[in-house]
């Protein structure tokens, strides 16, 4: 019998709880930290979810803010953020909900606003986010108006 402990090769550990579930040996499982991972798997899409998005309004801010830099390679950019967000969003629709709280979008928003700083110099950004994210930004075809 494999005996690999979660600590010692998480890897490892996560071969030999799939093989034990797929032969029915379900008294040799590891639950708690199983049930730890499959909760770290809703996780990861949330962040998935929240690095899109940012890099989303990202994009979204500097076609807004620096007009005379606008490229198609932004354009495309932002194109392929929304259609990432909604293929996010079609695999796992309770992630949806996440997008309207308000402590959720201030943090992306924060985190979007910081990085163009950073990138541009630029400190003129609003402090929420001006957009509505379900009803114009993920259409896929809007863009902030010039």
């Amino acid at each position: 019998m494999d005996t690999t402990s979660y600590e010692q090769d998480v890897n490892a550990w996560a071969c030999e709880q799939a093989r034990r579930i797929r032969t029915g040996r379900f008294d040799q499982l590891d639950i708690g930290h199983l049930a730890d991972e499959i909760e770290d798997v809703g996780k990861g899409e949330l962040r998935e979810l929240a690095r899109c998005t940012a890099v989303l309004l990202e994009h979204l801010l500097k076609w807004a803010y620096l007009p005379a830099r606008r490229s198609a390679g932004w354009k495309k950019i932002i194109q392929a953020q929304c259609k990432e967000i909604r293929y996010l969003l079609g695999e796992s629709p309770s992630l949806a909900p996440k997008m309207q709280e308000p402590l959720w979008l201030d943090m992306v928003w924060t985190r979007a606003v910081a990085n163009v700083v950073t990138e541009t110099g630029l400190d003129c950004f609003p402090e929420d986010c001006p957009w509505d994210l379900q009803g114009e930004v993920l259409c896929g075809t809007w863009l902030p108006a010039e």
